[in-house]
């Protein structure tokens, strides 16, 4: 009885998202002719896996496995390897600080963007799916916060006053900010190829860190305020490796997810996760390669400069894109509230749900970013050697260049789907167990993931739609 209503259901949950395989083929997949198999298939393919993933999951999931499920600890850590990796960060950061100041201001030549555009941002999210939360071991700030109190806890003639409550209200709104203002910077900023004015804004944002641990000490500003710490933090939770500075821990892949609090700004972190990446997919599409000229236009017939208009039409396409996944995943809560005719609130059903999102988060990262990683990646081999861009050679391979047929074409896009598909099942999954817990009664959780289905899908076809506007 349970399957029959499951077949009869789940067309009407796909029909609420029919019309985004159609956007999605007429501007066709990333434009690649010479693929095995033909391109239709695969956003047709990567629908289907997300629909039988789903009946699969009301069918063999009928109660939470992930919600309470168990870790073992694997080994124990020597405590002055936290310190060794802090002081390690710092060390990076000074360097990256001092090239941008003293070194070559030429962003191929200089070691800082290359940097923090591909190895810190893309690179370092990856390896927190894969090893868990090291750059919490590494965060500079954090590990600067942390000596300066044991310094001044030595040298003080008292205790350390005890940091302020953290306002609950504030939540994860800091870190969403944070996130949205560095995207800014990677995607609209004209002086982001600059090297001073990063090392200029990171110095600006290690202070802010630096008073907001100062104020609400190091570990709670740390899981709320620090961007970067809760971003890389939030993929470190889809690992199955944690860490802590006792010992090491292993636990079931995606388990991290469920332990995540539905603070305040946490749906709004997320969806400014996945809404800066779909901008920059956007923005090297066709369809804002016709709308960007005339709002720039605009501008510059009210009197803002060329540059300035840029910047503004870009900024404005920026927040458009985060309000509308925003108002996907909404429109998904909704429905699922409707449904399941619960008592929670929207706010409080979507705070809920939120950590269903962060798989589609990564999964839009490697999606997007991962071409760029692997060739722009290469060249910290030779900046390493030379990362002031004045003719050093530390190490002997100053001269090495990018390979730009490392990665073929077909191997990319098949990284970028298969990272899509996956992500979104995960996300699945996570709703679906989550959904268990919350509604009674296997039929009534079923029946609130119709419309989930319907986000996960929806989500799916923008990501595939993103990456063919942008090949072709």
């Amino acid at each position: 009885m349970k399957r029959r209503r499951l077949l009869v259901a789940l067309p009407a949950a796909v029909a609420t998202v029919a019309m985004l395989p159609q956007a999605a083929l007429a501007h066709g997949l990333v434009g690649r002719q010479d693929l095995p198999i033909p391109q239709w298939l695969f956003l047709y393919g990567a629908i289907a896996v997300l629909v039988i993933s789903f009946v699969g999951l009301a069918i063999l999931w009928p109660a939470p496995r992930l919600e309470a499920a168990a870790e073992r600890r694997v080994c124990s850590i020597p405590q002055l390897l936290d310190a060794f990796c802090g002081a390690i960060g710092v060390a990076i950061f000074v360097l990256l600080i001092y090239a941008g100041f003293a070194g070559s201001q030429e962003a191929a030549s200089n070691i800082g963007p290359t940097f923090i555009f591909y190895i810190f941002w893309i690179g370092l999210a990856i390896v927190s799916l894969l090893l868990g939360d090291v750059f919490k071991a590494f965060n500079p700030w954090r590990a600067i916060a942390r000596g300066v109190g044991v310094v001044a806890g030595r040298t003080g003639r008292g205790a350390l006053p005890a940091p302020m409550p953290y306002p609950q209200a504030l939540g994860r709104w800091p870190a969403a900010a944070g996130i949205l203002a560095f995207a800014w910077i990677e995607l609209v900023y004209s002086g982001r190829s600059d090297p001073s004015n990063l090392a200029v804004l990171a110095l600006a944002y290690a202070a802010v860190q630096l008073v907001g641990m100062s104020l609400f000490g190091i570990e709670q500003w740390n899981r709320n305020g620090d961007a970067f710490g809760v971003y890389f933090g939030l993929f470190a939770r889809m690992s199955p490796l944690r860490w802590t500075r006792e010992g090491l821990y292993r636990r079931t892949a995606l388990s991290g997810l469920t332990q995540i609090d539905p603070a305040p700004g946490t749906v709004a972190l997320l969806c400014t996760m996945i809404g800066t990446t779909s901008f920059d997919g956007f923005s090297a599409g066709p369809t804002w390669g016709e709308i960007a000229p005339r709002m720039t236009d605009s501008l510059r017939n009210i009197g803002f400069s060329q540059s300035l208009s840029l910047e503004i039409a870009f900024t404005i396409g920026l927040i458009a894109v985060v309000a509308i996944v925003a108002g996907m995943y909404q429109l998904g809560v909704r429905g699922m509230r409707s449904a399941s005719r619960t008592q929670l609130s929207g706010e409080e059903l979507g705070a809920r749900f939120a950590h269903s999102l962060v798989p589609i988060a990564l999964a839009y990262v490697v999606a997007h970013y991962f071409s760029a990683l692997v060739t722009q990646g290469q060249a910290m081999f030779y900046l390493v050697s030379d990362p002031l861009g004045d003719g050093g050679d530390i190490f002997g391979t100053a001269q090495t260049t990018i390979d730009y047929t490392f990665l073929s074409a077909n191997v990319n896009w098949y990284v970028q789907a298969g990272a899509l598909v996956l992500g979104h099942v995960a996300g699945l999954i996570l709703a679906h167990d989550r959904a268990i817990l919350i509604f009674e009664g296997g039929r009534t959780a079923t029946r609130s993931q119709y419309w989930m289905l319907a986000v996960m899908i929806a989500f799916t076809s923008l990501g595939l739609w993103l990456l063919s506007a942008a090949g072709t």
